[in-house]
């Protein structure tokens, strides 16, 4: 894959969590340009800052995921200054903890938009642009092993996680036709999230189970998020890839 993402443009949604910076420092360094979008100002300027971004480059943009006004603004960006994306990682994502009695309405409706709704739009925008310029490009969304495992106060995300697998395979199966492969990638666990801190005895507790014996590393994700895009897995697609070290297997 050396020199395979020189040039091509990658957007990611989330770029100011973990995650988000994992992947903006891996296709960085591989030579990318990026479109960084959160709802943070702050975390996105930390990541951009954090990496040593050409800012002459590097797009950034302010995203509130749950208002479909500021997609459309973002798609807006990335029509006027690229045309179209290479590559789309649906990365942003929340992971709230609540019993069901004490959800909200809103609260379910906050972790469908974020979790949900938003790949989905985001997905249907740059899709549009992928095809009129008739980029053959890849879109990934992040799942998680929760698609497969419901946990008490941890509902709604598994149920979120199920239902962004499903509708991603069927976004595969329609953007087939136009040379665009979609994936889903499902990471690990790494604590430190700010925007959805976890307890010291939940992160001990779900390290404890993990059969490989350790937290994900930086490089873990991104190096299957990049394999996926690139030309060794030109014949993959609607596919899952875990790369958690075995932890969704202890249902």
């Amino acid at each position: 894959m050396e020199g395979e993402f020189q040039g091509k443009r990658v957007l990611i949604t989330g770029a100011g969590g973990i995650y988000g910076r994992w992947f903006a420092r891996a296709f960085a360094e591989a030579g990318a340009v990026l479109c960084l979008t959160d709802n943070r100002a702050d975390a996105l300027a930390a990541t951009e800052t954090g990496l040593g971004l050409d800012r002459a480059t590097t797009l950034t943009h302010v995203t509130e995921l749950t208002d479909e006004t500021s997609i459309l603004s973002l798609a807006r960006l990335v029509a006027e200054r690229w045309g179209a994306p290479d590559i789309v990682i649906n990365n942003a994502g929340i992971y709230p903890g609540k019993l069901l009695v004490e959800t909200s309405t809103e609260e379910f409706d906050t972790i469908m938009g974020v979790n949900v709704r938003a790949p989905f739009l985001v997905t249907r925008e740059m899709a549009k642009l992928m095809i009129t310029a008739g980029v053959r490009g890849n879109i990934i969304a992040i799942g998680s092993g929760a698609a497969r495992k419901l946990r008490p106060s941890r509902v709604l995300y598994c149920t979120s996680k199920t239902t962004l697998e499903r509708i991603t395979k069927g976004f595969a199966l329609e953007l087939a036709p136009h040379g665009i492969r979609v994936n889903i990638v499902e990471p690990g666990f790494a604590a430190g999230s700010e925007v959805s801190p976890l307890s010291e005895k939940h992160i001990a507790d779900t390290t404890a189970a993990i059969p490989l014996g350790r937290l994900t590393a930086w490089r873990d994700a991104p190096d299957a998020v990049m394999f996926l895009c690139s030309e060794k897995a030109a014949y993959i697609t609607g596919t899952v890839l875990a790369v958690e070290g075995g932890n969704s297997l202890r249902l």
